[in-house]
């Protein structure tokens, strides 16, 4: 038995290193951005200077992907649009498969006891605040949000990772979710390949 919750520990998302995104006032300029830009549905592309490059990258992440999602199509799908999402955002994608190991440890349908959703753990006020009825488990919506708050957070955090992803996470000024995911950044997902 002790075997077992152990194992459940170490599969299961870090859901005690922080809180909720909290809400937040927002300019309206602000609101009339984020919606714009959740709003716009481009099909999700590689953004890589070539077609070797993407080729060498969904290789390597999905190697390392492959104990979390098992299925290969599902796999590339979410590199795809993980690349395709933190790119348009300003993000570096490696850090965006951290946040997502984090919080919902690659479970699409994960839901956190504050009702966060999906891959990157998007709280249901984000959608309501932007005048919006999204299905945050969708995988491109949810990465979406995500890697816009997450921007958003960084902008406000004038580049401070630390204290972007404390906010991200509701848990601004403690140091176990910030840490955590940069671990993971610079650990798990770190890439040294041919940049976008």
């Amino acid at each position: 038995m002790r075997r077992l919750l152990a194992l459940a520990a170490l599969v299961a998302p870090l859901q005690s290193l922080g809180g909720a995104q909290t809400y937040e006032p927002l300019a309206d300029s602000v609101v009339a951005n984020l919606s714009a830009a959740v709003a716009d549905r481009a099909p999700p592309v590689f953004n890589f200077r070539d077609s070797q490059d993407a080729h060498k990258w969904v290789h390597a992440m999905s190697e390392r992907l492959r104990t979390k999602v098992r299925d290969r199509k599902e796999r590339i799908e979410l590199l795809k649009s993980v690349q395709h999402e933190a790119t348009r955002a300003g993000l570096d994608p490696q850090l965006v498969l951290g946040v997502i190991e984090v919080e919902s440890g690659f479970r699409k349908y994960a839901t956190s006891i504050a009702g966060a959703r999906g891959y990157m753990q998007v709280m249901p006020f984000w959608p309501k605040l932007l005048g919006r009825s999204d299905n945050l488990y969708r995988l491109r919506t949810n990465l979406r949000y995500g890697c816009l708050i997450l921007r958003h957070y960084l902008d406000i955090e004038n580049g401070d990772f630390f204290r972007a992803l404390g906010r991200y996470n509701g848990s601004l000024g403690k140091p176990e979710y910030p840490n955590a995911v940069l671990a993971a950044w610079e650990g798990r997902w770190k890439y040294d390949g041919p940049k976008n």
